[in-house]
């Protein structure tokens, strides 16, 4: 890292004042202290890459509640030898149950070949138990808090963020880790629509999907609660009518997420209603509480009781949005998507192209990055596509979302569970890390090689002169 005064425009081969960074080691710039900024952070430590995390809070915290990890990301996990830290936060789950505000069961979704298939159970735990886990493997010093990004500059030379409290930083490549509000996003867009290499679809605004308020109780008593008893996560989902859903899952330590959520009706709506929160953080919550409070929750009781049995610091409103962004990179300058396991699955692939590069130039970089976001785009959009369809599914009150619920439920059980295999099929690793077999009975896609691991296999596997025999 470096914070030395930038070069002038004339010393520069191309675009605005950059310095190289530091003794020619490939050095990375993240912007964003999040699940993903920190699983990549971890990912360069492994593979020997230099780097620095930049976070714009003063304090390092994950709020929100439940997160559920599946085949398509423990592989990677199991690499890095955090495995058996995942399996002791969390709990397995192998249905999910739909139900009307009445408690009238709608259908479940079973997932129980799910471990047989893909020989990993999903695994739900709360979503700041997996961020302290992460953030205890990075070295404290390797981030930086209170560093708000607000420019970016690059050109052949290298890379350079400028902060809010006057300081810049300069290195090889730029990583926009930042979350569905990047500001590392917003100002590559900026100067790409500048330059009109921007598509259209890039520039149009965010949809506003769900409201939803998120929270996780104290431990609970499973007397009160017997369904804490069972070992697993009870996962229930409750369609309330009026735009209105919640659902819990029971996680370890007898405690209980929820989630409340109202479905914004129309584009309209979407547009009228003012909000910029892309933080997790407790605020303005009355309004919602008292919306939801008397509801019947799935675990029994109130919906109230769970959230007034939850610390107040750990409940978190956030507005989600939904949009699907086409230009990934540009230059020295690379986005990593929102959502965990989504954020996972880039770092991994970010990681492993990085750690193929040859050199610190411009035309290897830019290469690698294009390598980037050819492997992953189509499977994000894809997963994109999933995701949606099966909120749509699981909250939706549409119409057609009520229609897509009736034939859905009365699939058969395996029709059901193939939509979950076919995820899990993809399952990216760390391919300078040893890699992970597959222990399950289903199909695995298989992975871009290693070209560095197999120039190194051949030079190691390539007989020497102790190997020939005398003549």
């Amino acid at each position: 890292m470096s914070e030395t005064p930038a070069l002038n425009e004339a010393q520069a081969s191309s675009g605005p004042a950059v310095t190289p960074s530091t003794e020619g080691k490939l050095h990375v710039l993240i912007v964003g202290g999040g699940l993903g900024g920190l699983m990549f952070a971890q990912l360069l430590d492994r593979a020997g890459i230099s780097y620095q995390v930049f976070e714009r809070a003063s304090k390092l915290r994950s709020l929100g509640s439940s997160m559920s990890v599946g085949a398509n990301i423990l592989p990677v996990f199991e690499q890095l030898g955090m495995l058996e830290d995942i399996i002791k936060i969390s709990l397995p789950v192998k249905e999910q149950h739909l139900y009307e505000a009445s408690m009238k069961k709608i259908g479940s979704l079973t997932m129980k070949d799910y471990k047989e298939i893909t020989g990993y159970e999903n695994r739900v735990f709360a979503r700041p138990e997996l961020y302290e886990l992460l953030l205890a493997r990075v070295p404290a010093e390797k981030v930086l808090m209170n560093k708000k990004v607000l420019s970016i500059e690059q050109n052949t030379l290298g890379a350079m963020i400028r902060c809010a409290d006057g300081t810049q930083y300069h290195g090889d490549i730029i990583v926009g880790a930042d979350g569905a509000y990047s500001s590392v996003r917003q100002a590559l867009y900026k100067k790409l629509d500048a330059k009109g290499a921007l598509p259209k679809s890039d520039l149009e605004s965010l949809s506003l999907g769900f409201i939803t308020m998120v929270g996780v109780t104290r431990p609970m008593d499973p007397e009160k609660y017997p369904i804490l008893k069972e070992g697993e996560v009870n996962f229930s989902q409750v369609i309330g009518g009026q735009y209105l859903s919640w659902r819990t899952f029971t996680i370890s330590k007898n405690r209980i997420c929820w989630n409340v959520s109202i479905q914004v009706a129309n584009e309209t709506e979407s547009k009228t209603l003012q909000f910029r929160n892309s933080e997790w953080g407790p605020e303005s919550l009355e309004s919602t509480i008292n919306m939801f409070k008397d509801f019947k929750a799935p675990v029994g009781g109130t919906m109230g009781e769970l959230i007034e049995a939850t610390p107040k610091d750990l409940i978190s409103k956030v507005f989600l949005e939904e949009k699907f962004f086409e230009t990934w990179q540009h230059g020295r300058t690379v986005l990593m998507g929102d959502g965990a396991v989504n954020a996972f699955q880039d770092a991994v692939i970010l990681a492993n192209v990085l750690s193929e590069l040859e050199s610190k130039s411009a035309a290897d970089i830019k290469a690698a990055l294009e390598s980037y976001q050819e492997q992953r785009l189509p499977r994000a959009r894809f997963e994109y596509m999933n995701s949606k369809m099966i909120s749509r599914l699981m909250t939706g009150q549409k119409w057609s979302e009520k229609m897509m619920r009736q034939v859905v439920f009365n699939l058969p059980a395996w029709v059901r569970l193939r939509g979950f295999v076919k995820s899990a099929a993809y399952r990216p690793q760390a391919s300078f890390l040893p890699l992970i077999e597959n222990r399950g009975t289903g199909f695995v896609l298989p992975q871009a090689p290693s070209h560095r691991k197999s120039t190194k296999q051949q030079s190691e596997a390539a007989p020497t002169d102790e190997d020939t025999p005398a003549v």
